[in-house]
């Protein structure tokens, strides 16, 4: 996909949200403030709040990307077959660009877990994406860190949890429907 046609035909590249799953647009269980991701499709679900807010966002030209680290299935917690369930039931409520899934744990040292850059510098080459036009919007230190190495505006969701590393994001919110109020308050003409 290429960006909208700018002076002289050259392509301009285009503004992009990247938003992280759990805690931004699903629930998370939160256990002695550490956030658990779902397991399960009956334990999976979409925020009330996330559908309008990412429509938003879209409606104002903003390309939509999720990005999630998903360390759950290297592990053998959780299976593709029940991963794609359910990033199909968020893109039926949620409308998204793309969705890119880091599948690995910790210690695999991979380019896409988050708090490294990799999976927003794919999604940038892919779709043609501004990442220092861009925001990341995300409820952990991981997601701050990612979002700032690839040079986007961060903003954190906070939901209180109890983690020892910490990014200092560039914005703060209660939730993604406040993140998008943010993103398009800060939208110039």
């Amino acid at each position: 996909m290429g960006g909208a046609l700018g002076h002289e035909g050259v392509t301009e590249k285009r503004k992009a949200v990247f938003l992280d799953r759990d805690g931004v647009l699903v629930r998370t269980d939160v256990r002695d403030g550490k956030p658990y991701a779902a397991l399960t499709m009956d334990a999976f679900e979409i925020l009330p709040e996330a559908p309008a807010a990412v429509r938003s966002l879209k409606a104002a030209g903003y390309v939509t990307v999720l990005v999630t680290n998903q360390p759950e299935l290297a592990r053998g917690n959780i299976d593709w077959t029940t991963m794609d369930a359910m990033h199909t039931a968020l893109a039926s409520a949620v409308p998204l660009d793309d969705i890119q899934i880091c599948p690995h744990d910790s210690d695999a040292g991979c380019a896409c877990r988050k708090p490294a850059p990799g999976m927003l510098l794919n999604a940038a080459r892919d779709l043609d994406l501004a990442l220092g036009d861009s925001y990341m919007v995300g409820d952990r230190w991981r997601d701050v860190g990612a979002g700032r190495s690839a040079g986007c505006t961060t903003i954190l969701i906070e939901r209180g949890y109890i983690e020892s590393e910490r990014e200092t994001a560039d914005f703060n919110a209660a939730d993604v429907a406040e993140a998008a109020r943010l993103i398009l308050s800060r939208r110039t003409a």
